[in-house]
């Protein structure tokens, strides 16, 4: 996929969870365009050339806060990223309330209070991207990911509604739903487990990250302004038709 800015001017871009695996590959692109790129994080280690803005997306008063500083240093911000989530993975039998509501609280309900803040400014401006970071796990389902396959499902449904909200201002909002990545959450697999995975994927092999990067910078682009309540697969045809 190629991208064509939106503007000449950079635009205002915030990735959340910026600092390592997907994330940080997306607001390295979108740095190698020219954007002005916060990442928010817990604990800090944004790439080169992005604010880095400590925030936990499970506290609005963080969100509210992470915003303002933003906005501030970069202006309103125009292409979101809500790319930030946990797992906590087990089977039903065993799954906790906590194991439950800390993954929907982060995954769904975080990007839920991510959109609402970001929605203010673009409908200022008569414009703006809402790209979620779903998975294929959302679309097919996994065993011993109930909390988490819900949480990403739970995405297409807000990014649909959204995109029905604010189409009329030209807010597009948008899913890309990754498969099997290279990413230090994949590094501890076992080879006998990167193998059976593998063999799942018709293209044979993971995604790196700047491919998942390269499909987020399309729908910011230019070129994706006419998509909007899309769910974009990124999973070497894992999920295909689903």
């Amino acid at each position: 996929m190629t991208d064509s800015p939106l503007t000449t001017v950079p635009r205002s871009v915030l990735v959340t969870g910026g600092n390592r695996g997907i994330g940080r590959a997306i607001a390295e692109a979108f740095l190698a365009q020219g954007d002005k790129v916060a990442v928010t994080t817990r604990n800090g280690g944004a790439p080169e050339g992005a604010l880095d803005v400590r925030c936990d997306i499970t506290d609005p008063e963080q969100v509210d806060a992470a915003f303002a500083q933003i906005e501030q240093a970069h202006g309103p911000v125009e292409v979101l990223v809500a790319n930030a989530g946990i797992t906590q993975d087990t089977l039903i039998l065993r799954m906790s309330e906590d194991d439950w509501t800390s993954v929907i609280d982060t995954n769904l309900t975080g990007s839920y209070r991510l959109a609402k803040r970001a929605a203010k400014g673009m409908l200022r401006l008569k414009r703006g991207r809402l790209i979620f970071v779903s998975s294929v796990v959302g679309l097919l389902g996994s065993a011993g990911q109930a909390n988490y396959a819900a949480s990403k499902a739970g995405l297409v449904g807000l990014a649909r509604s959204l995109a029905r909200e604010l189409g009329s201002r030209s807010i597009t909002a948008n899913v890309v739903a990754p498969g099997f990545v290279t990413t230090d959450m994949t590094d501890v697999l076992t080879e006998d487990q990167k193998s059976a995975i593998k063999q799942q994927v018709p293209l044979g092999r993971y995604a790196s990250p700047d491919e998942i990067a390269s499909a987020v910078t399309w729908l910011a682009g230019d070129g994706a302004a006419y998509v909007t309540g899309a769910v974009i697969p990124v999973d070497g045809g894992l999920g295909m038709g689903h």
